[in-house]
């Protein structure tokens, strides 16, 4: 299974730590956000991973080439003006190929096992990894019924992680350019052909330099006073 990598954002939240610096180079745990994600991959035995790049595309290529360093082969996805999730996963279709892949969205950090997370079911779309509300987000995004699938109403509700499993298919025949995943993930839901994981680890949306800033003192422990 290939995986795909968002990072083609402009990292507006982030600023003024990105007006120089794209977010997926900006360091967490004494290395770049973007190699957590590769490092996490390549020990779940994936090794073929796409990234889209827009916003100081050549910063991060620079830094990550081929991606032997992180253990991975990396395939780059280019966007002159960054496509939305939608447009970016449509874009890189070529890369991917026709099978489900691991989406994941740069700006997160979690420990999910991607080995843990079951595939797609029969005309399943989608398979989304749900966490637990954070403070910022305490409305949450989809409900979870019983059965395992995704809902775009109920209660109680969790907030999508930003970590997928996708058919290609989902994107595939929508006109090329800009749009959203969103829209695409609920009519999926309508029919019924999404599924969800509840992943009760660790996970952080790093979205502001304060939560950067926390996330960084939880993964490098503090040097003991003498």
């Amino acid at each position: 299974m290939k995986a795909m990598i968002l990072a083609a954002g402009l990292g507006t939240r982030m600023r003024p730590l990105t007006d120089h610096c794209p977010k997926p180079l900006l360091r967490v745990g004494s290395k770049p956000l973007i190699v957590h994600h590769l490092e996490r991959l390549r020990a779940a035995g994936i090794r073929e991973v796409v990234i889209n790049v827009s916003y100081r595309a050549e910063q991060i290529i620079e830094a990550l080439g081929d991606g032997s360093s992180c253990g991975v082969s990396i395939a780059w996805s280019r966007e002159v003006t960054p496509l939305e999730t939608g447009g970016g996963i449509q874009r890189a279709l070529p890369l991917l190929g026709n099978t489900p892949f691991l989406l994941v969205n740069g700006d997160v950090w979690c420990d999910l096992d991607p080995t843990t997370l079951p595939g797609l079911g029969d005309g399943d779309l989608a398979r989304l990894v749900l966490v637990d509300n954070p403070a910022h987000h305490p409305g949450g995004d989809f409900h979870l019924d019983a059965d395992g699938r995704v809902l775009p109403q109920g209660e109680p509700r969790l907030t999508f992680s930003g970590i997928s499993l996708l058919d290609p298919a989902l994107v595939a025949d929508e006109p090329p350019g800009a749009f959203a995943l969103a829209p695409l993930l609920r009519r999926a839901m309508a029919a019924d052909r999404v599924a969800g994981h509840h992943h009760r680890g660790q996970w952080v949306d790093v979205g502001t330099p304060e939560r950067l800033r926390i996330l960084d003192e939880e993964l490098v422990p503090r040097r003991p006073r003498h």
